[in-house]
């Protein structure tokens, strides 16, 4: 058991680490090659920021465990609505100035749906996760275009400062690119064995293991980022941190693990975590799209604390019905 726990503890903090590491690798190997900041941001960082989710879950599912799967992706979005962008508003408003992130909003409403209408009938099949997985490809089209009309839109300005604040010389940033993709792999293997075995000690399912542990700790990068990014006033890179890693969550995270292994569905993630998940969504959608004029969003710290609460309630929740 100690062992067990030692295991997700160090999992946890390696896959931080080696996350932050690769993110940092690929935006600065990008950059070399000439790849514009909104590309940088929307794409580079959006994968990198998800790249834990998709290993964990990746691993989870091949290991026949579908509750971690699901439960890490979803808890993801759910922690990076509800903790991340409301912990971040509190801290300081957050303004969405990004046309780009604007024009993202309410497309992560429509894969939203899309995710609770596939999970209707208690099944993620493989054709379900091939239609999460064109989907992604359709994404990916769209922002490669996006990123490359050169735009000056707000998310690449600020992509651009932070990485004039960093630069790094295109060898090192490939030698933290290898580094931070291999030990993402092994410190996901190394939690996801920790996890399973303390669920199966006190007998909790490995869905709410996924939901709470796993998604927190794969989401700490997005937190740190975001963090970081409101304290040097730097909005849309800390929402579209979030953003990027929930449509990446929702389409290829989810996808990849149902292509490996169809996932059976118990009716309370349809009916109490993906209700949850639409629900922070839809009013991440209305605060942030800028329905209140001026053609910009913002989050000020009243919504923040509201989106907090509610995953603090959320949370709360999932321990209760844990421990009875």
């Amino acid at each position: 058991m100690l062992i067990a726990i030692t295991a997700v503890v160090c999992g946890l903090i390696l896959l931080v680490w080696s996350a932050d590491r690769f993110v940092t690798g690929a935006a600065s190997v990008a950059r070399h090659f000439g790849m514009p900041p909104l590309l940088i941001g929307m794409v580079i960082v959006g994968f990198g920021t998800s790249a834990p989710e998709m290993v964990v879950s990746a691993l989870a599912s091949v290991q026949g465990n579908p509750g971690i799967a699901l439960g890490n992706a979803y808890g993801s979005n759910i922690t990076n609505i509800g903790l991340i962008l409301g912990l971040t508003a509190l801290i300081s408003p957050i303004a969405v100035q990004s046309r780009v992130l604007r024009k993202e909003l309410p497309l992560l409403m429509v894969v939203t749906l899309l995710a609770a209408w596939q999970l209707y009938d208690g099944e993620l099949s493989r054709i379900d996760a091939l239609v999460l997985l064109l989907a992604f490809a359709a994404l990916m089209g769209w922002s490669i275009r996006q990123g490359l009309q050169r735009k000056r839109d707000h998310l690449a300005v600020e992509v651009d400062e932070v990485m004039d604040v960093h630069p790094l010389p295109l060898r090192p940033a490939v030698i933290m690119l290898l580094l931070g993709l291999v030990l993402l792999i092994v410190s996901s293997r190394v939690l996801v064995w920790g996890a399973v075995d303390i669920a199966q000690t006190f007998g909790v399912s490995d869905l709410i293991i996924g939901l709470t542990v796993i998604a927190v700790g794969t989401s700490l990068p997005e937190l740190a980022s975001s963090l970081v990014a409101t304290r040097n006033g730097d909005h849309d890179i800390a929402l579209g941190n979030v953003l990027g890693s929930n449509l990446f969550n929702t389409l290829a995270v989810v996808g990849i693990a149902g292509s490996i292994h169809p996932l059976a569905v118990g009716p309370e993630v349809f009916n109490r975590d993906l209700l949850v998940m639409s629900l922070l969504t839809l009013s991440l959608f209305v605060i942030g799209f800028g329905f209140r004029g001026a053609g910009t969003g913002r989050i000020n710290r009243v919504e923040g604390g509201l989106l907090l609460a509610a995953y603090v309630a959320y949370t709360l929740y999932l321990i209760r019905s844990m421990l009875g």
